[in-house]
C-alpha cells in the first residue's frame, strides 16, 4: 500500500476577480470545471482571449466540488470511448499543461460483477473497450482478491463478487486543484473570471443572442457557451428551447481520515456503491441518484444507510469507519445517459454542453478542448458531433445507461 502523499502548496497567485466589461467575444456561463477548461482552451488553442466566465456563486462551487472525482474511459460505445479516452489522455499530461499539481493518481478502477448478467455485460464491455484500444481487463475473483485484499471475495456477502472489469490507467484527481489550475491558466491567458454573477435572461436579435442580463448588469457577447450542468435546462428555457434533460440529486459521503487501506477505485453497479480513498486518507463513497427531480444538495439518511450496509458487506473493515460528511451533487441526465455538446437549436451563436450525468468530472479536460473547438470554429468537433441535440429527433441515440455505478 502506497503511503498517503503530502498535499502540494498552491502557487502564490491563482487568479483575480475581474469586473465585467461591456462585451466579450465569448461569454461562458458556468464557472465549474467544464466552463473553466473551455475558456482555457479557447484562449490557448484558438487565440480567443476576449472571454468571460460567469459564475453565479463561487468558482467551482457546484458539481465540481460535489462529486467523487473518478476518472476512466471504459465506456461501451465508440462515441463515448472516443471522447472519454481523449479526456483521459489529457489528464495524463494535465499537470504539465497547467503548471500545477492536480494530484492525478492512476490507481485503476475496478467494476464488480455480482451476477451472470453482470458478467455478460462486463465481458462485453471489456471486448468493446479492447477493440477501441483501451486498457480494459477482465479479472477473476481470485485476481480481484489479490488486487484489493480488504474486499470480501468469498460467498458470504449478499452480493458475492463473481469477477470484474479493470482499467489500470483510470484513477482520481483532486477536484479543487483541477478547478484552480484551469482558472489560473485561463486568467494568465487573459480570460476574465467573474464570480457572483448570475444570469437571469438573454437579449436577442433575430436568431442571435446579443447579450446576457446578469446580477451585475448587461454583458454583450459574440458567442454564448452554456456550461451550467444541471441548470442548463433552466437557461435554455429562457431562450425558448426545451431540453431533454432532468436534474436529480446524487448523494455521496466521506469518512474520517484513515490510514491507507485502499489504493484502487472500486465500483459496484448492483449495489450502487463506488469508493476510493482520497489523498488525505478519507474514504469517498458515492451512493444512488434520488428518483425525484430536484436541485437539493443535502443527503438523505435512508440512502446513506442502504449504501453503507452494502459497502460494509463488501468491505468488512469499513464497519469501524465513521461518516464525517454527506452531500448531494446535481446530475443532469438525458434519456440515453449521454451528454449534449453542440449548437443550441434555433440560435446561430449559442452552444450547449450539458447532460453528463455522473461523467462530468472525468470529461473535464476532454470536453474543454472539444467544446472550445466547436465554439471557436462554429462547427462541431468530430468527437462532439455524435452528441448533438438533434439525436433526440433522428433517433441516433448513444445508450450508456450501463456505464455508471448508479442508474441514471
Amino acid at each position: 500500500m502506497r503511503p498517503a502523499p503530502r498535499l502540494p502548496e498552491h502557487p502564490d497567485f491563482l487568479w483575480s476577480d475581474a469586473p465585467p466589461k461591456k462585451a466579450y467575444d465569448v461569454v461562458v456561463v458556468g464557472g465549474g470545471g467544464h466552463g473553466l477548461a473551455t475558456a482555457y482552451h479557447l484562449a490557448k488553442d484558438h487565440g480567443i482571449t476576449d472571454v468571460a466566465v460567469l459564475e453565479k456563486g463561487w468558482l467551482a462551487g457546484g458539481n465540481m466540488a460535489r462529486n467523487t472525482t473518478i476518472i476512466r474511459s471504459n465506456y461501451l460505445w465508440d462515441e463515448s470511448a472516443g471522447i472519454y479516452e481523449h479526456s483521459l489522455r489529457l489528464w495524463e499530461t494535465l499537470e504539465e499543461e497547467l503548471g500545477t499539481s492536480v494530484l492525478f493518481s492512476q490507481r485503476g478502477v475496478l467494476n464488480l460483477a455480482h451476477s451472470l448478467p453482470d458478467i455478460r455485460e462486463g465481458k462485453r464491455r471489456v471486448n468493446a473497450n479492447q477493440l477501441n484500444g483501451l486498457d480494459a481487463q477482465w479479472l477473476t475473483p481470485e485476481e480481484i482478491g489479490r488486487l484489493v485484499p480488504i474486499l470480501d471475495v468469498t460467498d458470504r456477502p449478499r452480493h458475492p463478487v463473481l469477477g470484474g472489469t479493470f482499467q489500470p490507467r483510470a484513477g482520481i484527481a483532486k477536484h479543487d486543484h483541477v478547478a484552480w489550475g484551469y482558472a489560473r491558466a485561463a486568467h494568465a491567458l487573459g480570460v476574465d473570471i467573474i464570480q457572483g454573477c448570475e444570469v437571469g435572461g438573454f437579449v436577442t436579435d433575430g436568431d442571435r443572442v446579443t447579450a446576457v442580463e446578469t446580477s451585475r448588469g448587461r454583458i454583450g457577447l459574440g458567442r454564448l457557451a452554456l456550461c451550467a450542468a444541471g441548470h442548463s435546462s433552466v437557461l435554455a428555457d429562457l431562450l425558448g428551447v426545451r431540453l431533454p434533460v432532468q436534474s436529480h440529486p446524487l448523494q455521496a459521503l466521506v469518512s474520517e481520515l484513515l490510514e491507507p487501506v485502499l489504493d484502487t477505485v472500486v465500483m459496484s453497479n448492483a449495489v450502487h456503491v463506488y469508493v476510493s480513498q482520497a489523498h488525505k486518507g478519507e474514504l469517498v463513497m458515492g451512493a444512488g441518484v434520488d428518483p425525484q427531480v430536484g436541485y437539493g444538495q443535502r443527503g438523505s439518511f435512508h440512502v446513506i444507510q442502504d449504501q453503507m450496509a452494502a459497502a460494509v458487506e463488501l468491505f468488512p473493515i469499513f464497519a469501524r469507519a465513521h461518516v464525517l460528511r454527506t452531500w448531494a451533487g446535481i446530475v443532469d441526465v438525458t434519456p440515453d445517459a449521454s451528454p449534449i455538446i453542440g449548437h443550441l437549436d434555433g440560435w446561430a451563436n449559442a452552444y450547449l454542453n450539458c447532460g453528463w450525468g455522473t461523467g462530468g468530472f472525468k470529461a473535464t479536460p476532454g470536453v474543454g478542448s472539444v467544446y472550445a473547438a466547436t465554439v471557436a470554429r462554429e462547427h462541431p468537433h468530430p468527437l462532439a458531433e455524435p452528441f448533438a441535440l438533434d439525436r433526440f429527433v433522428t433517433g441516433r441515440l448513444i445508450d450508456e445507461h450501463g456505464a455508471a455505478a448508479v442508474a441514471h
